[in-house]
């Protein structure tokens, strides 16, 4: 295959992708939404989304990050030996089958105590017990649908792996649909249940043919190829690192269990809208990590720099912006979006209060994801992610500790957004003296100007509104008010943006006109014989070709950050 074709090639399946995780992260949001209309805010959905503590925890370890650190390099090499991965498949997968096939039996069997652990105040144990048995079931479906996809993305099959989560949305809302009214709550966790099949069933016609086109490797070149404790020395940071990571949520969740019912629910709602700038700021870096990765491997840590101090600019305005919007208009978003059904103005207004906590934290979130991709793009193994995201931790217990009990659900959001914006620091200063000459002042006046922008933005926003009730009167249509806001909102700080002088984030809004303008590159077809374009706007970086590093690959082929780095969107939001 041509360098150009092979360009193609990955451009189709990027594309596809693209497609299907849309897909999969949209059903994600229908299906919250229809938990909020079936059930609104109350004992029953706190007593799920306790038992969803175990799906949301797996899905990073299992199928994202751990997983595909540790399988992907080890199928990339037998593949690039000439070897078949039949040989690996036959020793490794039984036998996490067997292990994880325990560790669901030792859930199922302590349920009741790891319920009470976990939320000793639930009004709803029962409940909450029984959805908990049912979703353990996740922790030997995600690992094996996480064994298939690693396994597939090493052949360059990206379109099954892409698909799991939109089959696991889609058994968790048919029977959602088909059982709420005679089981409750407990039919999304036989939706969970259920799903999570799925997401072994979209990928075995395609997992079976690439074990079939696959010559056997000899018996005495498994060991050598597994090299179990080597990989596993790599990977424990990202374990580490995700688990403490995602115990903000058990924190959460710990503390709000003594609270009213419901105040899970309104933190978990919350918590989802918040997400979605960030998931889409974390997406666009995504496309620049191959970029560092090279960087990483060349030892260009100049490069490095630049790469990581335009991306962090660039994440910082996108969520820094839609915080403002949020902020402004968190309201008029969580009326739209869930107060039907057994939705309430209540629950409405308390989802609303710790919506625009939760934008305080989410700067924090996003650089978060982004400097922690760059410490796990060295070859070697590194702890400070997880060292910094436990001080961050930390800081979210003991503020959640103090004032849960008298300032409820708005301090728990404050805790997080606090521990998680100085878990960022800590990252950031990190990069430094541990990755790469980062210029922090220049980082530091670059954030605190989006800050400032962003604030000036809010405030053009609110304005915006209460324009539009001048105009219209109180009876304005909220999807007219936010439209009007959001307009308002995006306007302003693009604005505030330019008069504010040039920088990183002005210089990628000048790149990306000039890719996607009338007259940019999108416009014209490209080819070259590299199968890279020639205009400086598709570049993800400004070092000119003839300063460039050659690529050196380590010893014993593909460089462990290109390999599985790419497939690991550390930061990534839970299914």
């Amino acid at each position: 295959m041509t360098p150009a074709a092979r360009a193609t090639s990955v451009g189709r399946a990027a594309a596809l992708s693209g497609v299907l995780i849309g897909a999969g992260t949209g059903l994600g949001f229908v299906r919250d939404l229809l938990v909020a209309h079936l059930f609104g805010a109350s004992a029953d959905t706190d007593a799920f989304l306790v038992a969803w503590t175990i799906p949301e925890t797996v899905s990073p370890l299992l199928i994202e990050d751990a997983m595909a650190l540790l399988m992907v390099p080890v199928v990339t090499r037998l593949l690039a030996r000439g070897d078949g991965p039949r040989a690996l498949v036959g020793t490794a997968l039984p036998r996490l089958v067997i292990a994880l096939s325990a560790g669901a039996l030792v859930l199922v069997a302590a349920a009741p105590f790891v319920v009470d652990v976990l939320a000793p105040g639930l009004a709803e144990r029962g409940a909450a017990v029984r959805c908990f048995r049912l979703t353990a079931v996740t922790v030997v479906t995600f690992g094996v649908a996480g064994f298939m996809s690693a396994t597939l993305r090493a052949h360059h099959r990206f379109g099954p792996p892409a698909a799991i989560y939109l089959a696991y949305n889609v058994g968790i809302l048919a029977f959602l649909a088909g059982l709420s009214g005679l089981v409750g709550i407990t039919a999304a966790a036989v939706g969970v249940a259920c799903g999570s099949v799925l997401m072994i069933a979209v990928q075995a016609p395609a997992f079976v043919r690439c074990l079939r086109a696959s010559p056997a490797a000899p018996p005495a070149a498994r060991e050598r190829d597994v090299e179990p404790r080597i990989v596993l020395l790599a990977v424990a940071p990202i374990v580490v690192y995700t688990v403490t990571r995602q115990a903000q949520v058990f924190v959460e969740r710990f503390f709000a269990s003594e609270l009213a019912a419901g105040s899970i629910s309104h933190l978990n709602y919350a918590q989802k809208v918040a997400q979605v700038p960030m998931v889409l700021s974390l997406l666009i870096v995504t496309v620049t990590f191959p970029s560092l990765a090279r960087a990483m491997a060349d030892g260009d840590t100049a490069r490095v720099a630049h790469r990581i101090r335009q991306d962090l600019a660039v994440a910082s305005a996108m969520v820094l912006a839609s915080a403002a919007f949020l902020i402004a208009f968190a309201p008029a978003v969580i009326k739209v979006l869930f107060e039907h059904g057994e939705f309430t103005p209540d629950d409405t207004r308390r989802t609303a209060a710790i919506l625009r906590v939760y934008a305080l934290g989410l700067w924090g979130q996003s650089a978060v994801g982004l400097a922690a991709r760059a410490f796990f793009a060295q070859r070697r193994p590194t702890w400070r992610p997880a060292a910094f995201i436990g001080v961050g931790l930390a800081v979210t217990t003991a503020i959640g500790g103090v004032f849960a009990a008298s300032a409820g659900t708005l301090a728990l959001a404050a805790a997080n957004a606090a521990g998680i914006t100085l878990a960022a620091v800590l990252l950031l200063a990190g990069l430094r003296p541990d990755v790469a000459p980062v210029p922090l002042r220049r980082i530091a006046a670059d954030v605190l100007r989006l800050m400032l922008i962003a604030a000036g933005a809010c405030a053009a926003g609110l304005g915006t509104g209460l324009g539009m009730d001048a105009v219209l009167g109180a009876g304005t249509p909220v999807l007219v008010r936010l439209a009007a806001g959001a307009a308002g909102t995006a306007a302003a700080f693009a604005v505030l943006t330019v008069l504010a002088g040039p920088g990183p984030v002005a210089s990628w809004i000048t790149a990306s006109w000039h890719t996607a303008g009338p007259s940019g590159a999108l416009g014209r077809r490209f080819r070259t014989d590299s199968g890279e374009t020639s205009d400086p706007a598709h570049r993800t970086d400004d070092t000119p070709d003839r300063d460039r590093p050659a690529r050196r690959d380590p010893p014993g082929g593909e460089d462990p950050a290109g390999a599985a780095g790419a497939d690991v969107p550390l930061g990534r939001p839970l299914p």
